[in-house]
């Protein structure tokens, strides 16, 4: 996932920027200015070190650690999926900080900026359609990578309106070929889309990335409608998707509370008229992620739907207590 090695990696080129900004920084500012601790600070140096940066340690009373002078950022070697997880969730991490106008969203941007500028020409051109064509309807974690190739060419198709021949395997695990014109690519909630006119059906479809297999060129063009909205119509496709499950919760505590620590556009939540308790709803297409949801809250809760979410929560609750139990065990 690029969660996993976006926030490290965008920090790292976060000091990497302000130490390229010249004068020695002390590590409490470099610590304040990434929200880290100075421990943190002096791993990232140590990151920076393994890539042949040439930090230099100032001792004394007004030391820290600055570059060595002369030096500037190389060429950035890197593969297509590492380049896009380093992009995006150093894109993903300014989204998430822009309304708060912090410094480490301005660097993250500015880090991005960069890495943009020292990639290859011809991978430059295709994360730069990525970048063009590319949405993010909800705030949150960074969505999960798909196959870089089939991401980049469906960018480069949208950005070019050009038509192309996608291989894909449907909800029901039914795998086939279609023609789709590319309108828009949107994350949402840790998942890429892609929206647009499916040859096979005639109407506006929305696909997950993550099941597309295969890219091919149409050579046919065309034209997006006027006022077309790839968010609000991913959106609007997946609200209406025919899930499998149907769960409903009871949670011991406000709906406010409840609301703020599930995941955004999750879940209604709403007061039970018998008691102190939330009744929570949403529909899911597995139910293999939701005890962790679940579990996550911190609350009390009961499951009142499915039957078999009840088994999945039992089963998670003694996987929980038994890694506890040996991470006790370790510690002693």
């Amino acid at each position: 996932m690029i969660e996993d090695m976006s926030r490290p990696t965008a920090r790292v080129l976060q000091l990497l920027e302000i130490l390229q900004n010249g004068g020695t920084r002390t590590a409490a500012e470099l610590a304040t200015r990434l929200g880290v601790d100075e421990r943190t600070v002096r791993r990232y140096v140590e990151h920076l070190l393994d890539l042949e940066v040439p930090v230099e340690t100032v001792r004394g009373r007004y030391g820290g650690f600055r570059l060595a002078p002369g030096f500037r950022m190389p060429p950035l070697m890197l593969t297509d999926e590492e380049a896009l997880a380093v992009l995006l969730g150093l894109v993903n991490a300014g989204a998430r900080t822009a309304e708060e106008a912090g410094e480490a969203g301005g660097a993250a941007d500015s880090a991005a900026a960069k890495v943009r500028r020292v990639l290859p020409k011809a991978l430059k051109a295709r994360m730069e359609a990525l970048f063009e064509t590319a949405e993010f309807a909800t705030p949150g974690p960074a969505p999960v990578n798909p196959e870089a190739s089939v991401l980049l060419s469906l960018a480069e198709a949208a950005r070019e309106r050009r038509a192309v021949v996608i291989r894909y395997t449907n909800r029901l695990d039914r795998a086939g070929e279609r023609t789709l014109c590319p309108y828009g690519i949107v994350a949402h909630r840790g998942r890429w889309y892609v929206t647009g006119h499916d040859g096979r059906s005639g109407q506006v479809r929305t696909f997950r990335l993550d099941r597309v297999a295969r890219v091919s060129p149409a050579a046919e063009p065309f034209v997006v409608p006027r006022g077309f909205d790839p968010a609000a119509t991913v959106l609007a496709g997946l609200a209406g998707t025919p899930w499998r499950h149907e769960v409903v919760v009871r949670v011991r505590c406000s709906a406010q509370v409840v609301r703020a620590r599930l995941p955004q556009r999750l879940a209604t939540v709403e007061p039970d008229p018998e008691d102190g308790w939330v009744v929570v709803r949403f529909r899911a297409e597995r139910l293999d992620w939701v005890p962790g949801v679940l579990g996550g809250l911190g609350l009390p809760f009961t499951v009142r739907e499915p039957a078999e979410l009840r088994d999945l929560v039992r089963e998670w609750a003694r996987n929980f207590s038994a890694e506890e139990l040996a991470l006790g065990e370790q510690e002693c």
